[in-house]
């Protein structure tokens, strides 16, 4: 299953594609929502109900790609993204079945646990593949792909409502849409199976230093490294404030425009949630591609720095000024998608390209946390200022100066991060004869 040596003068930017591929249709999962209302009025749910197979997907996102991730490095990104292809896919069929049956648990097994088995493995599939081949622009390779995820829903959410709208929102037609969804995302994600290739270890990638230079550090060394955790710290407390903003996007601007004089109609509050999709998807590639430039350090000064600065300006003036406030919400939705890019490549700087897919995975338990404490923390504000009898902006100011304070230790603990202790590094010999027993498998199996 190992994918085959590229031969010589074949072209490192086919690889991109083959990444993009697979994180175009996992990103899918974005688009829950379109079949939200239609689930609740065919099979009776309600609102928790009905969100079960998508955090469920999320969870195990995590999940797979922190217990996965060693055998993602172990068997390749050929493999990885074989295994996401089956389950993501196998995911569709068996809630295609659930709602045609009226079997909502089949629903949350097959979208929820089977699919996001698939979200997670295919999330981290690419990762180590591209930083080996684009060493010189890894915050860009990474970022090229991850953007994907973050753009999926832009192209899940309308095709699936034409779906719907085709089919009918009924079980028969949610179970018609989840059936086309499973085939067609089977049939570009095979793209990237077969297109997906491994750079040729023993010589260098590019024009820069290969990428397999400098110290390299195994996955179970690094998680037991400070600067994991310092890392674990500032992807948490990043998505955090960025998640927090996403989830409750319409109902925020909402509120805290409706005691002025300009209140903002649900027409509206749904264009600053697209909005809110671009900037997430610009930041990925823009501010990680820039992290190439200035330094992964600095980038993230930039996201948790500028980022707080961005709440303060929304907690102290977002509701007397509309564009002042969305353009806030669009910088802080940009620094979200960019943590997000930018990640694989500061752990490449720190940990080398040896098991960095690996060392990924375990890091995304962090996108786990903070997509429950995100939430937790603005909806769970709001709703207590609410029985206090507030309302407008002021629903949202206290959740707003927990987030900079959330940035605040994310910011510090950025500062903390030095270079990995050589103690933790693979002797150079062992690195070379992995690297030579790699080719040397490599070559037999795709001879």
């Amino acid at each position: 299953m190992s994918p085959p040596l590229a031969p010589p003068g074949w072209s490192r930017w086919l690889v991109p594609p083959a990444a993009l591929s697979v994180h175009l249709s996992i990103g899918q999962a974005y688009a829950w929502s379109v079949f939200k209302p239609p689930l609740e009025s065919a099979l009776g749910l309600s609102g928790t109900q009905s969100a079960l197979p998508f955090q469920l997907g999320i969870v195990m996102l995590g999940l797979s790609a922190a217990f996965g991730g060693t055998l993602v490095e172990r068997n390749g990104p050929r493999w990885a993204m074989t295994v996401a292809l089956i389950c993501f896919s196998s995911g569709f069929l068996l809630s295609a079945l659930g709602a045609a049956t009226e079997q909502y648990w089949l629903i949350v097994f097959g979208y929820g646990f089977v699919g996001g088995i698939g979200l997670g493995i295919g999330y981290i599939s690419p990762v180590s593949t591209l930083i080996k081949w684009f060493p010189d622009r890894p915050g860009m390779a990474t970022g090229i792909a991850i953007m994907g995820f973050g753009g999926g829903a832009l192209i899940a959410s309308p095709w699936s409502a034409q779906m719907l709208e085709s089919f009918g929102s009924d079980s028969s037609g949610i179970a018609l849409a989840f059936l086309v969804h499973g085939l067609s995302y089977s049939v570009f994600m095979l793209l990237g199976v077969l297109l997906v290739r491994v750079p040729r270890t023993e010589k260098p990638v590019g024009d820069g230093p290969s990428a397999f230079d400098g110290p390299q550090v195994s996955a179970r060394s690094a998680v037991r490294t400070p600067q994991f955790w310092c890392l674990w710290i500032v992807l948490c407390m990043n998505v955090t404030a960025g998640i927090g903003i996403l989830e409750k996007a319409a109902p925020m601007i909402t509120d805290f425009f409706a005691n002025t004089s300009t209140p903002v109609s649900v027409s509206a509050a749904a264009g600053f949630v697209a909005l809110l999709s671009a900037a997430n998807m610009a930041g990925r590639i823009g501010w990680s591609s820039t992290s190439d430039l200035i330094g992964r350090k600095n980038i993230y000064r930039l996201y948790l720095g500028a980022g707080a600065l961005m709440y303060g300006l929304i907690a102290v003036a977002g509701d007397s000024s509309k564009p002042l406030f969305i353009l806030c919400a669009l910088v802080i939705l940009s620094f979200y998608g960019g943590g997000f890019a930018t990640i694989p490549a500061y752990l490449k700087d720190l940990f080398g390209t040896y098991q960095v897919g690996a060392i990924h995975g375990r890091l995304l338990t962090a996108w786990s946390t903070a997509g429950v404490l995100g939430p937790l923390i603005v909806n769970w504000i709001a709703d207590r200022q609410e029985e206090a009898g507030k309302d407008g902006s002021s629903l949202y100011t206290m959740s707003l100066f927990i987030m900079i304070g959330l940035l605040a230790v994310g910011f510090v603990a950025n500062e903390l991060v030095r270079p990995v202790d050589p103690r933790h590094h693979i002797p150079v010999p062992a690195q070379k004869e992995k690297e030579a027993v790699d080719v040397q498998r490599q070559q037999s199996e795709s001879a």
